[in-house]
Order: C-alpha cells, then structure tokens, then sequence
C-alpha cells in the first residue's frame, strides 16, 4: 500500500509514527522484530533508503535496536525509578552491596558499577557550589551503573579534599553505609540537599560512558548537600538517560493549623 502523504510531513516520519503506534499499542510487543527492510519497502511503496531513516528514527528514540543481519526489534523498555528523596534513608549494611546494588538485586536484575576516585579540579558549576577558592582541589568519585550489562546512569560526586582525604571517599570501593554517613563520621552531618535538574541532550563523554544513542536525551541531576551553619560539602552529578528512567517524587501535606491556614 503507497503510503497518503500528509501536507509537508516526510514520507519517512509518516513511516515512523505508524511503527512507532503499532510498538506503543503492543502489535510489536518488546522483543518482537520489526518488518524486514524489504517487507517496508514493499508495503509502503517507497525507496529502500526511506525505509531506513523510518527506521533509523525509531533507534535513536531507543524503541528498537538493530540487531544486522538478522534486522530490527522492539526494545524491551524497563525503566528503574529514580527517586532523589531516599538519599538520606537509612543505607543497607550488606558490606559487599550498596544501596543501587541492593535494591535491583532484590527485583531479580543484575546490578553493578564502577568506581573510580580522583583528585581533581573540578569544573567551574562544581567549584561554585562547593564554594571552593580558586586553586583549591576536590575530590571526585565516579560512578557508572549497570543493569543486565547495560549503563543505566552515572554518578559523579564531589567533595573538598581537606574534608575527606582521611576517609573511606578516598578508595575506589563500596561504600555500604553511604558516603553521607561518612561524612557525617567525619564531623559534616548533612542537614539539607537542593536538587536541581535540567533536561537536555547528553554531551559526547555522557554519551559515551552510557552508551546512549544520537536522539536520547537525559536529565542532569544536581544535588548540593549542606551542613547546619549553610556550608556545602558535598556535589553529586547525576545523568538519567531518558529512554531508561522514571524520575518520583513523593510528597507529602504538610500540617496544618485548625483554621487551615
């Protein structure tokens, strides 16, 4: 069938958003593969190239992999929550497990991450909510996260070094109770934490460190941690492929008086 074509809308997107219908009402259910190539060309009366960027479209949205020779197939989507407001609850003690790795392991996936530590200068965003001078180093932990070997997301820490030089922070270990209550061993309870995110494309070494398509955007979660007298001691970057997590929140009303004011 010649496919109608509608106003200025590409022959290709036409092609994509009835593919992209029939994946999001489970005629193609994940793991299901996609017509051939050929099969779309014929079907829709087009050029073979046309079916290809259809096609292509739909890999960058992370709907379909490519799976050469064999062809295209539904992506099986499972999204992890990603829920900011459990940072300060209690952390698991399983001394081999954080609380990442304790929480998926439970669901039945295959967690793990890699950490590597280092004494840095960090960037420019990082030194200004650190409030660090000019010259003054950080140190940084750095976190990929895996579920079933794929990257879910990474996490960069950043710390003053003269707060943590003398800490577990420093080794490229697990920590199991959380390095918050490192922190707070070491004299820097925090008391708050002001979470900022923006939505965006990733740049090149996001990309890379997470295996993320050309089309897929990701959050960036700024989270700045503070003691009791306002002091920042801590900046985490997190960045969430789109395509890979559901961000929660949950909120509750806050008490009122009699007179509901």
């Amino acid at each position: 069938m010649a496919i109608k074509r509608l106003g200025r809308v590409p022959v290709w997107q036409q092609i994509a958003q009835e593919l992209r219908t029939s994946i999001f009402d489970g005629s193609y259910p994940p793991g299901a593969q996609l017509p051939t190539e050929v099969e779309l060309t014929e079907r829709y009366e087009v050029a073979r190239n046309t079916v290809r960027q259809a096609l292509s479209a739909l890999v960058n949205e992370g709907l379909v992999v490519s799976a050469r020779p064999r062809g295209y197939f539904v992506r099986d989507r499972r999204p992890i929550h990603y829920r900011p407001q459990e940072e300060f609850r209690r952390k698991p003690r399983s001394p081999e497990m954080d609380a990442f790795l304790t929480e998926h392991s439970a669901t039945g996936r295959v967690p793990r991450q890699t950490i590597e530590v280092a004494i840095v200068d960090p960037p420019n965003d990082v030194r200004k909510r650190l409030q660090l001078a000019k010259g003054e180093p950080a140190v940084v932990r750095r976190r990929v996260r895996y579920l079933d070997g794929e990257p879910f997301n990474t996490n960069d820490s950043y710390y003053p070094l003269r707060l943590v030089q003398e800490t577990e922070i420093m080794r490229p270990d697990d920590i199991a109770r959380g390095a918050n209550q490192v922190l707070s061993e070491a004299g820097y309870p925090q008391v708050r934490a002001l979470d900022e995110f923006y939505i965006r494309m990733p740049t090149p070494d996001e990309a890379r460190r997470l295996d993320v398509g050309p089309g897929t955007p990701v959050a960036y979660h700024v989270c700045t941690g503070y003691v009791e007298d306002g002091t920042p001691v801590r900046v985490v970057l997190n960045v969430l492929p789109g395509d890979r997590h559901v961000i929660t929140y949950e909120r509750s009303r806050p008490e009122t008086d009699e007179d509901g004011s």
